[in-house]
């Protein structure tokens, strides 16, 4: 083996003795995904500073989280039943990821194509994935990971309703997911309320219930760098024997960390959550949302939100940078990624909800937007 692939195994391995013990807890059964129950049902909206988010973050329903991004095994089992299949029956809008550490493998069918997990890589972060492909994703567990074409196609998300217009700027793709979905991406709402609102957060007024600025549970910034290692917290980050240690696998690269691949940490790998249970809000990939905005004078949106803060990023996991940038919803960044959502094991409470809100993304020039996330009833 080479001296690069047995460092990075080795790194791997060691990485992976660092996430935590209860990582398999409640795992559903029929999805393989541990998930965590969000509740507070009729939760305070966030009202604090970010016009992007204020006023957002009330859900009127029960629903469940992945506690974790979706994994390199959970990937790879999903990408086997898309690609080791005949040539004539290959699954349209499922592209594989481009930042993943599976190893290509003999297929099953001739032409078709299939993938293992590495020893140690189970738990590794899944990244470049496109919206549309998360959307299948979710028919597939929707209808219990069948094989056959249908099973990938409903359930969730209609992808018959996949497409452009306007010179490809447009998207027609359907919206929010359908009523009676089992499995979803998350709306911008639940997402937030999983990563920032704490129910027995004690006011200075003396209610309970609130919102924390940071994903970790406090109004606290998370220290970037490596799982167990003593970290600078101004500027880029750095080793520093007298800093904090890292909480947070996010803003630094391997150069500063030598020995160390943000790439290679497993999800799990601080002992940081969410008040709800959730780890790597901050850091590992933005994470995809049914949100999406349209500029007001267009009939169709253009793109889809991420949420959170991903390996590249070097501030974020606060409310104020919740909405962590768009794309269309065919487009993948290296860094993006999601975490499912599901009403497992038992149905939520029904809601309608439609929310707009104006926004202007730094990256483009400010224009009055019409900002949608809605959560249909179960």
């Amino acid at each position: 083996m080479p001296r690069a692939a047995a460092n990075a195994c080795v790194m791997v391995t060691c990485l992976c003795a660092l996430a935590p013990s209860s990582a398999l807890a409640d795992v559903d059964p029929n999805s393989g995904i541990d998930f965590v129950r969000v509740g507070a049902v009729g939760n305070a909206p966030y009202t604090g500073p970010g016009f992007e988010v204020r006023n957002r973050g009330r859900v009127d329903y029960e629903y469940s989280i992945g506690k974790f991004e979706v994994t390199t095994a959970q990937w790879v089992e999903f990408m086997n039943a898309a690609f080791d299949r005949p040539a004539n029956d290959l699954i349209p809008h499922v592209f594989r990821p481009t930042r993943w550490n599976a190893q290509p493998t003999t297929p099953n069918t001739p032409d078709g194509r299939r993938w293992a997990v590495p020893a140690g890589g189970a738990m590794l972060p899944v990244g470049g994935l496109d919206w549309r492909t998360c959307a299948i994703y979710a028919n597939w567990l929707h209808n219990d990971k069948a094989t056959n074409r249908e099973a990938f196609l409903n359930g969730a998300y209609d992808v018959g309703t996949f497409g452009y217009q306007n010179g490809g700027s447009l998207f027609t793709d359907q919206l929010t997911r359908s009523p009676g979905a089992r499995y979803w991406i998350p709306s911008l709402d639940e997402w937030m309320k999983a990563a920032h609102y704490d129910p027995n957060k004690q006011n200075s007024d003396g209610s309970v219930g609130g919102w924390w600025t940071y994903a970790n549970g406090s109004d606290t910034a998370f220290v970037y760098g490596p799982p167990g290692v003593r970290s600078s917290t101004s500027g880029f980050p750095g080793p520093d024997p007298n800093g904090p240690f890292a909480t947070a696998n996010s803003g630094w690269d391997a150069p500063n960390f030598p020995g160390f691949s943000p790439f290679l940490v497993p999800l799990g790998s601080y002992d940081v959550t969410s008040p709800w249970g959730l780890y790597d809000v901050a850091g590992g990939t933005k994470e995809w949302t049914e949100g999406y905005f349209r500029i007001i004078d267009e009939p169709l949106p253009r793109e889809r939100f991420l949420e959170g803060s991903g390996w590249a990023t070097t501030t974020g996991g606060d409310l104020l940078s919740a909405v962590g940038g768009g794309s269309s919803p065919s487009i993948p960044y290296f860094e993006s990624g999601f975490r499912i959502a599901s009403n497992v094991p038992s149905p939520g409470m029904g809601s309608l909800g439609l929310v707009l809100i104006g926004v202007g993304l730094g990256r483009r020039r400010r224009r009055t937007r019409e900002v949608h996330d809605s959560a249909r009833p179960r």
